[in-house]
């Protein structure tokens, strides 16, 4: 198996994990109020403030630490960063809980007061670094990626991989190809600027590589906060921040991070959390059609856990998996899935479009047309900076958000999406009411006419 296969789901065993059962029953509770009231409970500017005033001048001592690092580039913050482990990365992760909703750049901070101007470019930066020659003699094999990080057309943002990282790869793996690394290093590099208070309000950052299967925009990396501290792709903890250069920033980090597969290769690798809907894509033949990207370019796959079809009962999914239930189930899920609309949780690609776009702040709805025929999704995401909440026909709730795919992206639903039900020529959304297998199959019945098995 290549490199390139190996790695990414490697890190999916321990990167894309989902909430338990009981953390999903919370959410079950809460998505079964009305679908404004997510957004009435965001607190208000003002109440934020407050908090963001007193949590940020407790995290700017810890800042100030570490970005007085960067006058002694690379080297001097990756020491800084070890010598004090894991206490820097604890205040940016209860300061991006507490304060990020309302930041919208590194100056809320003062990061951009507390160093001296740089002299050195990015290239430059981790050609001379201790800690990233492994990383220096990678990009040394691409010229045109050399003049790239040395250039200033642009300010970019590098992700840099320490030596350390390069020393996970196993043993056995093949040697990548020429043309699988410089992918690899591109999906590093971001053509626009995020200091680490940038950072802390994005979910997802653009890189500069660009896949022909993703949709009007480039492979992008997500950004999380959680036990780890920050963290990219889930996975790569962000060890040392702000090291300014001349043309952008280099962050570092303790992994590589790898393009990621397609978006079934993710729903199969992860059974424990979506064997039902694996199986569901499989007996109506929707999964070769998922995977086949000939057919669309990108796409947003509404993912409902093992979790999401308990709570629709013994009877009902005895009803769905039977030979009887097939047509049923391929309506149901063919309303999960949304071809050539990507929508991330703070960007949206589609195939149409001559540029992506980016989602902006507060409440951003569309309507997005899934494969079952004239049957769109309505979706509306509230975004506060990093606390953004995505809910679909004004009940479900994504409560993972941004499983970057190949093919597009993944967002983990609370709950099975029901197809609303046509009521004197208005649709009546279902919002979480007793569901009977009559009661599903009424729903249904209209729209399994255009179903193919």
């Amino acid at each position: 198996m290549k490199l390139t296969n190996i790695l990414p789901l490697a890190a999916l065993s321990t990167a894309f994990v989902l909430p338990e059962q009981q953390l999903f029953s919370e959410l079950a509770v809460e998505s079964h109020r009305t679908a404004d009231s997510a957004f009435h409970k965001l607190p208000s500017k003002d109440q934020v403030l407050d908090k963001i005033e007193h949590s940020v001048e407790k995290l700017g001592n810890e800042f100030d630490k570490v970005v007085k690092c960067s006058k002694h580039a690379l080297d001097s913050a990756i020491d800084y960063a070890a010598e004090t482990g894991n206490h820097v990365s604890n205040k940016v992760q209860k300061a991006g809980f507490e304060a990020s909703s309302w930041m919208d750049s590194t100056s809320h901070l003062g990061l951009n007061d507390h160093h001296d101007k740089p002299n050195q470019t990015i290239y430059q930066l981790i050609s001379t670094s201790k800690y990233t020659t492994k990383l220096a003699a990678a990009i040394d094999e691409y010229p045109d990626l050399v003049v790239l990080l040395n250039g200033t057309i642009a300010n970019y943002t590098f992700f840099a991989p320490i030596d350390s990282a390069f020393e996970k790869i196993p043993d056995e793996a093949p040697k990548p190809s020429k043309e699988q690394l410089k992918k690899v290093l591109l999906y590093h590099l971001s053509p626009e600027f995020y200091p680490a208070g940038k950072v802390l309000v994005t979910h997802t950052v653009p890189t500069a590589l660009t896949v022909d299967t993703v949709g009007i925009g480039p492979q992008r990396v997500s950004t999380n906060i959680g036990l780890k501290g920050l963290t990219v792709n889930f996975y790569a903890r962000i060890i040392a921040i702000d090291i300014f250069g001349t043309n952008g920033v280099i962050h570092g980090i303790d992994s590589l991070l790898i393009p990621p597969p397609n978006v079934v290769d993710i729903i199969q690798f992860l059974p424990g959390e979506f064997s039902t809907v694996e199986l569901g894509l499989t007996k109506t033949g929707l999964l070769p059609v998922l995977n086949d990207t000939s057919t669309h370019i990108g796409g947003t796959f509404f993912a409902p856990s093992n979790f999401a079809f308990q709570k629709l009962g013994p009877k009902i999914n005895g009803f769905l998996f039977s030979s009887y239930g097939q047509k049923y189930l391929k309506a149901l899920l063919e309303y999960h899935v949304v071809a050539n609309q990507t929508l991330y949780s703070d960007a949206y690609y589609a195939a149409e479009l001559v540029d992506n776009q980016d989602i902006p702040k507060g409440v951003f709805h569309i309507d997005l047309p899934t494969l079952l025929k004239d049957k769109s999704l309505n979706v509306n995401v509230a975004r506060y900076g990093r606390l953004i909440v995505i809910r679909i026909n004004g009940f479900s709730q994504v409560t993972i958000e941004d499983g970057i795919a190949a093919d597009g992206v993944i967002q983990v639903v609370s709950d099975v999406l029901i197809p609303p039900k046509r009521i004197d020529r208005m649709d009546q959304h279902y919002h979480g009411e007793e569901l009977t297998v009559e009661n599903l199959k009424e729903r249904l019945e209209p729209l399994v006419e255009n179903v193919e098995l």
